[in-house]
């Protein structure tokens, strides 16, 4: 929804689906197409040129291409994609990535082993507390509509900006997300907005 609203030329990548056990072959080509696992990318991926992305898989540690890390999508081609690092001691080096096959491990809730091939990546605007773990950010949104799992969490994410003026905090008014935590958030002076 977010990408659709930035006035850009869209790019849109599909995956190519297939069942891994052929006798299995009666399946429909939309059935694999809406199959969606966690860590894996869906069949249509919409881009926009300079928009933020995250990659979904490890692909080569030594340079910076991990699970999680944020890319700027710079230029697109028919198989491969210009992509540019926007963090540490990575922060302007520009990789073609390819697209990659992606298996549902077995025991998932998927009757049908099946292959996705497409881009190891998601466009994104926001985190998840996990997600964000052991990175630094210059400003930090956080919405709350519900209370998080535990003390430890909200901490996590409290203290990924680097300075607690550049955090602000949206709570629901109708749970009292802070009770257990509200010296913390009262002795760092943090933001909240009430809705």
């Amino acid at each position: 929804m977010l990408v659709k609203e930035i006035s850009r030329e869209i790019f849109t990548y599909f995956s190519f689906d297939e069942v891994i056990d052929k006798i299995e072959g009666f399946i429909h080509d939309d059935f694999l197409k809406s199959l969606t696992p966690n860590g894996i990318p869906s069949h249509e991926l919409v881009l926009k040129r300079n928009r933020p992305i995250m990659l979904l898989r490890n692909i080569n540690l030594s340079e910076g291409l991990c699970n999680g890390t944020r890319f700027i999508y710079r230029e697109f081609k028919r198989n491969v994609i210009l992509i540019e690092t926007g963090i540490c001691e990575y922060r302007g080096k520009q990789v073609f990535l390819p697209k990659i096959p992606f298996i549902p491990l077995e025991g998932s809730k998927h009757l049908v082993l099946f292959k996705k091939t497409q881009f190891s990546i998601r466009p994104y605007f926001a985190m998840t507390i996990n997600k964000v773990q052991g990175q630094t950010l210059d400003f930090v949104g956080l919405y709350l509509p519900e209370p998080v799992f535990s003390h430890g969490q909200l901490y996590v994410a409290l203290s990924r900006a680097r300075t607690r003026e550049n955090i602000k905090v949206i709570i629901n008014l109708k749970e009292d997300i802070f009770s257990a935590n509200s010296s913390f958030v009262k002795k760092n002076n943090i933001e909240l907005y009430k809705v």
